[in-house]
């Protein structure tokens, strides 16, 4: 039985059979190519006559192409072939607390464009209308067909309905913005949480060999994770999963969500800006407050490294809860470089199971300016063509 179905529904339509033939002829040459006819229907489990047909009808829709030929075992020499980078784009955003950004991304995760635009205080319908700006100023001059759109943007997020449950900082709620942009720019899109989308971008695009389980923690102006569990984003039962920026810790500041002392408080970059101007009122930005830190200020790396603690207290939950051997920390953090670091591991060794730390790794992840850009556009490639996350 080939592997297609074993995997697909037990009354499948024709058509669903294809598709799914289909990705996972897509997703073999993804993940391993070039490859030859022959490579395939191993891979795949279908026979040499279906992948013939398919790989057909992908190459006449422009997603798969010949890259020349491979080594002879005896016979004439395989055609080789490949998804075609550019057989189709996709528009990636980051509906990030201070600007859009966006990017073009091509079927291999390249950036071939990217752009932001300043949210200069806008929210609710005026922050709408600033994502399809941004859409329209990447589609400008851009001439490949589009396969969709992947967004990522702080908050609650369904990925299942394309609906921002709660985006406190835009003042989004219950907004079906999915629906919304599929109406307007007539392509598929998904919208996942920002920090979800980082989470997947790590996984499919800068881990190898790819980890089963990963949880990735983005600190900037806000504080989330994105979990992985056996290969899938997980998002928990309400769409929320991540969100420990807003578990309380026990102190007096308040908080954008309206509670009190929650962790987002204390080790958010916004945060510390703050606390850190009170210490020395020439730091008014991330930048200023970064320089400030690697400069040696005792004052300015106390507070600094006070957050890395409490960050490691956070991060020793999850892994106790969740016993995930691999954490990654991504965002504007990073400037602070291995001593800011060092702090939070250490704190988070000695928050869980001495078993548990001994078999953790926490560092730092990979520095992309478009991270959640791409995360997003690979949860979009993964919806239509059955590329992106591990399986």
């Amino acid at each position: 039985m080939s592997a297609s179905a074993t995997m697909l529904p037990e009354r499948a339509t024709h058509q669903q059979t294809r598709t799914f033939n289909q990705q996972l002829v897509l997703r073999a040459l993804h993940d391993r190519s070039p490859l030859s006819r022959a490579d395939l229907a191993r891979l795949t489990g279908l026979t040499r006559t279906s992948v013939g047909d398919l790989v057909g009808t992908l190459m006449e829709d422009g997603l798969v192409e010949e890259v020349g030929r491979g080594r002879s075992s005896g016979g004439k020499s395989p055609i080789l072939l490949r998804v075609a980078p550019d057989g189709r784009h996709v528009i990636g955003l980051d509906l990030g607390e201070a600007q859009f950004r966006g990017a073009v991304v091509n079927l291999r995760g390249e950036i071939l464009r990217a752009i932001g635009l300043p949210l200069e205080g806008r929210d609710g319908d005026a922050a709408v209308e600033l994502v399809h700006r941004l859409v329209d100023e990447l589609r400008a001059d851009d001439r490949a067909p589009l396969l969709g759109i992947g967004i990522g943007a702080p908050g609650i997020i369904d990925t299942g309905t394309g609906t921002v449950r709660w985006s406190v900082n835009l003042d989004w709620a219950e907004l079906r913005l999915g629906p919304l942009l599929e109406g307007r720019f007539g392509v598929p899109v998904v919208i996942a949480n920002d920090s979800h989308a980082a989470a997947v971008a790590e996984l499919t695009f800068f881990r190898r060999p790819r980890p089963n389980n990963l949880i990735v923690i983005r600190v900037g102006r806000g504080v989330g994770a994105g979990i992985i569990l056996n290969g899938q984003l997980f998002q928990g039962d309400g769409h929320g999963a991540g969100e420990f920026g807003h578990v309380s810790m026990g102190g007096a500041a308040p908080c954008r969500c309206g509670r009190d002392g929650c962790l987002e408080t204390l080790t958010s970059m916004r945060s510390l800006v703050d606390a850190a101007s009170a210490v020395e009122p020439s730091i008014t930005d991330e930048r200023g407050l970064v320089a400030a830190f690697l400069a040696g200020g005792s004052g300015i790396r106390k507070l600094v490294l006070d957050a890395g603690s409490q960050l490691g207290v956070a991060v020793g939950w999850l892994v106790g809860v969740l016993n995930v051997r691999h954490v990654l920390l991504v965002g504007p953090v990073a400037a602070f470089g291995e001593d800011w670091l060092c702090e939070v591991q250490r704190s988070a060794r000695s928050s869980v199971l001495g078993l548990l730390a001994q078999d953790t790794q926490i560092e730092f992840g990979h520095v992309h300016d478009d991270v959640v850009a791409l995360g997003a556009s690979a949860l979009l490639m993964e919806q239509q063509l059955g590329l992106g996350l591990v399986r």
